[in-house]
Formats: structure tokens, C-alpha cells, sequence
């Protein structure tokens, strides 16, 4: 049986910790005195803002390049992203030496188009559909010949996103739930099959933004519901899901939340002021599942996923 047919397995995640190790962070875990009080639990937020190239991505991303074999490494990578997966397949093709090229919808922040160029990588824009962003990088890749690195649809990407809740649960091992922000699902599933596979009993939530919940709609139907069109400032979860991360998210996660546009504002900003950190709106949907209410949390110790901090500055959501 081939590895996808498996789907998404402990010693595929061990592999990848093992790969990317000395070529990602081991980023921090900080807590906030004032931010359990406000939550009435013990929250601790793992800070993939601080990872190289400002977000979890760099992960996957890794792990993907690096296992590829010489010849389907000849001829660079290809992918379609937003930004941060963009910025992190760039800057792993960079580090073995090979091209990347990326396929960007045409409204991505300009943080993360700058944060593609400076790594390396090459940028083709296309309008912001999935269809488009799909057609474009197969005709890309037929073009140079290039080997596909799928943002989340890729075990190999989805095993490298799971070593966070190594390190998390190496960190605090007593931890009761994990939050972590849903798009493509890459993330969630890859955390969801590590977590549950070091502590059973530990709780792995999806937050997702009210006006991309594909997720939670798919996992309540039990079939992936597509999101034609997105409507959310998390620009980083406009994605649907894919088969492979479904597949892990309906065997390993307990629920997924959605958290309406204030409360990723409100969120994001509290982060800011309080923990002096910079999360992009992304990075803070799973904090704004505390912040909404949008599940119990009294008396619990939580793990928050910060995924990612760029964004353009000049844009910032509460500025008019």
C-alpha cells in the first residue's frame, strides 16, 4: 500500500520533524496572565507568527522540497497560494537550490507578494478563484516541467504542519484542547492525527471565519462543501478543503467553530496590544473562538495556533 492510500501517518510525521529539523523554528509558546483572566482558562499560544517566513507554512513546505528525489526536484516547484504557503515553498526551493514557481491570485496582500520575491520565488498572478488558481498552475507546470507542492493537499505538507503539536505537547503535555485555524485543512489535519496520537484524549478544534465555513459545513455533512466565494479579511482561510486533509479531519478533530469578522478584529488586536506580538487576521481566527464564545473553555488549558504574521501594515483593520 502506498503512503496516500494510508493517508496521513505518525511515522510520515516523525520523518518530517526529523527533515525540517535545523531548517525551521522551534518557535515559542507564551502565555498572558490578563488573557486567561479575560477567558477564565489557562490559554497558551503557539507563535508560527515568529517561523520562518512569518508563518506555519514553512513546515510543509520543507518537508515537501526536501522529500522529493533528485528528478522531481530537476525542473524547481510549483504551487498556488495566497501568500504564506507561496512564501515558504520560495524559500524551501531556495535553500536546495532549485526554482520555484508561484501562482498568486491577483488581490493577494502585497506583504506576502513581497515576501515571495524576496525568497526567490517566481510569481504568476491569476484571478482569486479556486478554478483559476488551479488552471493556471497546471499550465505553469506543463510549462517548466515543474513538481506540484499542493498548499494542503499534499501528505507530505500535512506532515510537516503536525510537527506543531509535537512541540506543543513537548512543551505542556497537559494540555486539554487545541485551537487551530482552518482553510485547505493542511494544518489541522496534520496537528489532529499528532496530537491524537501522543494524547488520545486531547481535544483538537478547527476555528474557522463565519464567512468561509466550508469546513464546518463539511464536516457536519460528512462531504466536502465547496466555498465559491469567500468573504473574509483571513485571507489565508479562503480555501476549500481537499480530499486528503478531509479525510484526517472527519477520522481525528472533535469540531470545528466559526467566529464572525469582529471577532477576528478584536482578536487580532488584543494580540497585538497585549502579548506585543503581530498576527495577521488569519492567525488570530483561532484566538477569536475564545473571543466569541464560540465554545467552552472555563477552567481548561488551551493551546491557540497563532499560524501567521504578515500582512501589510498600511491596511491594518482598524485604521479607517
Amino acid at each position: 500500500m502506498n503512503s496516500d492510500a494510508a493517508g496521513l501517518t505518525w511515522d510520515l510525521i516523525q520523518e518530517a520533524r526529523a527533515r525540517i529539523q535545523g531548517k525551521v523554528h522551534r518557535t515559542p509558546v507564551m502565555t498572558s496572565e490578563t488573557l486567561d483572566s479575560f477567558a477564565g482558562a489557562r490559554l497558551y499560544f503557539k507563535c508560527e507568527n515568529l517561523q520562518k517566513g512569518g508563518a506555519f507554512k514553512a513546515r510543509g513546505a520543507t518537508n515537501a522540497v526536501f522529500s522529493l528525489s533528485d528528478a522531481e526536484a530537476r525542473n524547481g516547484v510549483a504551487t498556488h497560494s495566497s501568500g504564506n504557503h507561496a512564501a515558504a515553498l520560495s524559500r524551501a526551493a531556495k535553500l536546495r537550490g532549485i526554482p520555484a514557481h508561484i501562482v498568486m491570485p491577483n488581490n493577494s496582500p502585497k506583504a506576502k507578494q513581497a515576501s515571495v520575491t524576496r525568497h526567490g520565488g517566481k510569481i504568476v498572478f491569476c484571478e482569486p478563484t479556486l478554478e483559476a488558481r488551479e488552471s493556471t498552475v497546471a499550465r505553469v507546470i506543463e510549462e517548466t516541467g515543474a513538481t506540484l507542492v499542493h498548499p494542503y493537499n499534499d501528505l507530505r505538507v500535512m506532515a510537516g504542519q503536525g510537527t506543531i503539536a509535537i512541540e506543543l505537547l513537548e512543551d505542556h503535555p497537559d494540555l486539554d484542547v487545541i485551537l487551530c485555524p482552518v482553510g485547505g485543512g493542511g494544518q489541522l489535519s496534520g496537528i489532529a492525527v499528532a496530537a491524537k496520537t501522543l494524547k488520545p484524549g486531547i481535544r483538537v478544534i478547527g476555528v474557522e471565519p463565519a464567512g468561509a465555513d466550508d469546513a464546518a459545513r463539511s464536516f457536519r455533512s460528512g462531504h466536502i462543501e465547496p466555498m465559491p466565494n469567500p468573504k473574509t479579511i483571513a485571507d489565508g482561510l479562503r480555501s476549500s478543503l481537499g480530499p486528503k486533509s478531509f479525510a484526517e479531519i472527519r477520522r481525528h478533530v472533535d469540531d470545528i467553530v466559526t467566529v464572525p469578522e469582529e471577532a477576528i478584529i478584536s482578536a487580532m488586536r488584543r494580540i497585538w496590544e497585549i502579548l506585543k506580538i503581530i498576527v495577521e487576521p488569519s492567525g488570530a481566527v483561532a484566538y477569536a473562538g475564545i473571543v466569541a464564545e464560540s465554545l467552552p473553555v472555563k477552567g481548561q488549558k488551551i493551546a491557540i495556533v497563532l499560524s501567521g504574521g504578515n500582512l501589510d501594515l498600511d491596511t491594518l483593520p482598524w485604521i479607517s
